[in-house]
């Protein structure tokens, strides 16, 4: 059932304002933000990759309080165990009973910070529930809220006390998004906003009923059988390039029709352009893919080996 005109109008027109409303806040990031509320409509995971300082925290609560959210912030530390984030069954003396407490996973937005620094159970453990939006203690399954995202950062500099994500578990989220540096008038601008940016609230723009509307909406964008062959064949070129060792899995092929189909809705279109995938595809493949040693000394990085993949695939 295709979407009709009305529907396109007023729901992307209800995210163009909250992505100015996170802009209040959030100084020139537009497409790192579209990039996460594109993940979140498509039912998917974010993986945030930035220096301290740069406003991973305040994006992601920012854009909570825009969609009208429950949002919950968890720091990550070595001796943190899956409970602390799940939850646990304590005894109640006064009815004699085990009850089930909750953890802060129980939320519409999870910020996981420093992800790489809980120990490998508590990835896993989180990591699950990311995939089945279930959590299983004692025998008895409790359903996640919907909707449902996980933002999970990690400093690329920092590897002390560090536990790096495996593979597999990289390849969970559906998007990596890199937070960079902003430049000196982004700077300036930020000084001067800083005690609105600390202070004002923010104004919701969506509720979760019309968030959760939004992601039934994003399955319904059509996808021409030439942009799914154009897919396709980006993945495939990943792992025909001399400097990669693992290209993309299958997966990375189903996150970037994903991401491609919510950008459509969020431009106000419920078709995918081949312009839709190029905006996606450095974040939905940049984190699975694997270098080879040559190209490290080379100075080939993965952005340079997707910029050549997009330039050799032809665009339908």
């Amino acid at each position: 059932m295709r979407i009709s005109g009305e529907e396109l109008k007023v729901f992307s027109q209800a995210i163009s304002r909250a992505v100015e409303e996170v802009e209040r806040k959030v100084v020139g990031k537009r497409r790192e933000v579209e990039l996460i509320l594109a993940s979140l409509l498509s039912n998917g995971h974010v993986l945030l990759e930035g220096v301290p300082g740069v406003a991973k925290t305040l994006m992601a609560k920012t854009i909570a309080g825009v969609l009208g959210l429950e949002f919950r912030r968890v720091q990550a530390t070595p001796d943190m165990l899956p409970s602390d984030i799940i939850g646990v069954v304590v005894y109640n003396p006064r009815t004699a009973e085990f009850t089930f407490r909750k953890g802060p996973i129980f939320t519409n937005i999870l910020l996981v910070d420093e992800i790489n620094r809980a120990p490998p159970k508590t990835q896993s453990a989180l990591l699950e529930a990311m995939q089945e939006r279930q959590v299983t203690v004692e025998g008895v399954t409790y359903r996640l809220p919907e909707p449902f995202l996980v933002l999970a950062t990690m400093n690329p500099i920092e590897v002390e006390g560090t536990f790096p994500l495996s593979e597999a578990q990289v390849d969970r989220f559906l998007a990596k998004v890199v937070i960079g540096y902003p430049t000196v008038s982004e700077t300036v601008a930020i000084l001067d906003r800083y005690y609105s940016i600390v202070s004002d609230p923010v104004t919701p723009q969506l509720s979760r009923e019309e968030v959760v509307k939004l992601i039934d909406l994003v399955k319904r964008v059509y996808v021409d059988d030439n942009i799914k062959k154009y897919i396709a064949l980006l993945v495939q070129a990943t792992r025909e390039h001399p400097m990669v060792k693992l290209g993309a899995s299958p997966r990375g092929a189903i996150a970037t029709y994903l991401l491609s189909k919510a950008i459509a809705l969020m431009r106000g279109r419920d078709y995918v352009t081949p312009d839709d995938v190029r905006y996606v595809v450095h974040s939905t493949l940049s984190h699975r893919i694997i270098l080879k040693s040559e190209a490290r000394i080379a100075g080939v990085g993965v952005e340079e080996v997707i910029d050549e993949v997009l330039e050799k695939v032809e665009v339908p």
